[in-house]
């Protein structure tokens, strides 16, 4: 299994009370289910981010390769 980074920002970094993490996974979703283990406040907030894979745009199935960096982006509120 590929090991890649994920990145969090906003609300993702503090339901994460971390910047980043790395885990092993084959995919966002897979990511997604690793990094929220027994932490559902980040469950519930990366259910909701817009995710970046290496810089573009990436959705729950798309793969992982080792090295990947992953950032997960809440909506983000304001004007």
């Amino acid at each position: 299994m590929p090991e890649v980074t994920i990145r969090y920002f906003a609300a993702a970094r503090s339901a994460a009370g971390e910047s980043s993490a790395t885990a092993e996974a084959t995919s966002i979703s897979d990511l997604i289910t690793t990094v929220s283990v027994d932490r559902p406040e980040l469950a519930r907030v990366l259910t909701i981010c817009t995710f970046l894979l290496d810089g573009e745009r990436a959705t729950p199935t798309t793969p992982l390769h080792a090295g990947a960096q992953v950032d997960a982006l809440p909506p983000f509120a304001g004007g």
